[in-house]
């Protein structure tokens, strides 16, 4: 009886798989290419110049880190893995610019049950278009094969990015006072928060996801997967036009209730008027069809907003037109006034 000789392969991990993967994404991360990259993709670390902050005066690092969470269970019922990459760096790289930064690169981590590489290739390619909205850099990031520990055709998706500012440019809270306007920022959609809500609302098969929804205009599935936006280049846009941004917030997990008193000093209080825009038919269907009360929405999801910025008052309409320019929708949805730290949402 001959001995049976065991490898890697039949541990559940392919290499060669692996190399194919790699091979496949070389071509979207050349498209994020900065001038600042050392090197390039296969390397055990990325390289990226820094001697451009040594004209700051006085430079910042940012970084951030995030997931894109269970919205990648919408991804995996319809087989559609080239937007996930964009929510991944949008969650990242907004809250770099959140704080008056840009962001310089970007890593990302994936990790799943069998290494598919033409669906890794289509996550990257997504990894590849967020960065390039972003201006980033994809100098690296590792795809993990985990046989046993998750189902074979499953994955999930991390990224990490850096960015830079200068120290007096950073948005610091303690600039917010009585008299800003609050302006918000739209958003394209659920973005990429609270999918376990969504996930018990809607049933979560591909024909209820394939269904065309007539205030949606566009099948159910398209509409969740939208990709979160990324508003880089939009605060960007504020920043070279001189406009001081005295606080900003990234609508994300916790809503209005939980993001707004983060960019809020103590004894300061924003009052949101939610007649102010028109909020988004998904968030009315979401309502709707799970009967979810007013409160739990606003904590729970952006409601048509992605950021708040808090101005001052005389700058409200340079800001939106500098937005609107810029290719973004924005309106003032409220104020800032005394008292606790805290939002009100008002009709």
């Amino acid at each position: 009886m001959s001995e049976q000789h065991l490898d890697y392969r039949s541990s559940g991990v392919d290499i060669e798989a692996g190399y194919r993967s790699v091979e496949l994404m070389k071509e979207h991360v050349k498209r994020t290419a900065r001038a600042e990259v050392l090197g390039g993709i296969g390397g055990f670390s990325g390289a990226f110049d820094l001697s451009a902050l040594s004209k700051m005066k006085s430079p910042v690092l940012l970084s951030g880190t995030d997931g894109v969470g269970t919205k990648l269970k919408l991804a995996f019922i319809l087989d559609k893995h080239d937007t996930v990459g964009i929510d991944c760096v949008a969650m990242c790289v907004n809250d770099i610019a959140c704080a008056g930064g840009e962001p310089l690169f970007f890593l990302d981590y994936i990790a799943c049950g069998r290494n598919e590489p033409e669906k890794i290739a289509s996550i990257v390619k997504g990894i590849a278009d967020g960065c390039v909205m972003a201006g980033a850099a994809l100098i690296g990031g590792e795809t993990a094969e985990h046989p046993g520990l998750m189902p074979e055709d499953e994955y999930d998706l991390a990224g990490f990015t850096v960015g830079a500012a200068e120290r007096d440019e950073l948005i610091d809270p303690v600039n917010v006072t009585a008299g800003d306007v609050l302006v918000g920022i739209a958003s394209s959609g659920i973005h990429s928060n609270g999918f376990s809500l969504v996930r018990k609302i809607f049933p979560m098969n591909e024909r209820n996801l394939m269904r065309h929804v007539d205030e949606l205009g566009m099948n159910l599935g398209e509409a969740l997967l939208t990709p979160t936006r990324i508003y880089v280049r939009a605060l960007k846009a504020l920043k070279d036009k001189g406009i001081n941004i005295h606080g900003c917030s990234h609508i994300t997990g916790g809503g209005f209730y939980e993001n707004i008193p983060r960019m809020l000093p103590e004894g300061a209080r924003a009052r949101v008027n939610r007649s102010s825009y028109t909020v988004p038919p998904i968030f009315k269907l979401l309502q709707k069809e799970g009967n979810v009360e007013d409160e739990m929405m606003y904590n729970t999801y952006n409601m048509g907003v992605g950021m708040v910025l808090a101005v001052d008052e005389n700058d409200a309409n340079a800001v939106i037109d500098t937005l609107k320019a810029a290719g973004e929708s924005a309106f003032v949805i409220g104020d800032i006034v005394s008292g606790e730290k805290g939002t009100d949402i008002n009709e």
